[in-house]
């Protein structure tokens, strides 16, 4: 909203630097990697329209239910067996399944639910289509049809190699630095990095001397600060910004 608002349209910065209570990482240590960090995440919405009848008389109809099911399957096809592994991770999931009036009628539509996890911006289009492509062609086989929705959410965040570079020696000054794996969850910060370079960094939650894996994850109900923790990411901060007006 922000930038649809116009905020950086009279002044854009030169740099943008964000951080998140990190995943899996020790209390009060800095995670930080080059390029793709976290995944864009995208929503998608698929209605596979067939025919009701009596669930005693399936051939008179065309069962939606089935083909939504074969629709489920396929999708993980694309993932496993259509892209390039090697590039980079994607994930397809279903996370919602509607259809149906009662035990023995087989209804006239289903409708599919599911997000879309990338991190490479041609395959997160090349996916889009093979969803589309997927659903229509298992819809098709079996008389249904499909209609398609596609919500775009966040583009994956991605860390300017050269920024991040720059701004090593201030981190190291504060605490630990780590290497970690990419995450398939999102974050808005994403449409910052796209306009101006961007550094994303995740800071360890919990207790020195707790496992990490052990702490409940972010967003769960169990979920706690471990307040010193913070003092860490203001330190970060703060030496980020001296870093960055002090460097020539």
């Amino acid at each position: 909203m922000m930038l649809d608002e116009g905020i950086w349209d009279e002044r854009k910065p030169e740099a943008v630097f964000g951080i998140h209570i990190g995943i899996g990482m020790p209390g009060g240590e800095i995670g930080v990697r080059p390029g793709p960090l976290m995944a864009a995440a995208d929503r998608f919405e698929i209605t596979v329209k067939g025919r009701q009848t009596h669930g005693a008389r399936p051939w008179d109809g065309v069962d939606p239910i089935v083909v939504a099911s074969q629709i489920v399957l396929g999708l993980q096809t694309i993932g496993s067996r259509q892209v390039n592994v090697t590039l980079a991770p994607s994930i397809v999931s279903v996370g919602r399944i509607s259809g149906g009036i009662r035990n023995n009628v087989i209804p006239d539509s289903v409708e599919l639910e599911g997000t879309i996890r990338s991190f490479d911006p041609a395959m997160r289009t090349d996916i889009h289509e093979r969803i589309v492509r997927t659903a229509r062609g298992i819809a098709e086989s079996a008389g249904a049809t499909i209609e398609f929705e596609l919500e775009l959410g966040n583009p994956p965040v991605s860390n300017d190699p050269l920024l991040l570079e720059r701004m090593m020696p201030a981190l190291e000054r504060v605490t630990t630095v780590r290497d970690p794996n990419p995450q398939t969850v999102a974050e808005d910060f994403s449409e910052y990095a796209i306009r101006t370079p961007g550094l994303f960094l995740f800071l360890g939650n919990g207790p020195p001397g707790v496992d990490p894996a052990t702490l409940p994850a972010n967003h769960s109900p169990f979920f706690d600060t471990h307040e010193p923790n913070l003092e860490v990411g203001v330190r970060v901060f703060g030496n980020l910004v001296v870093e960055y007006l002090q460097a020539p």
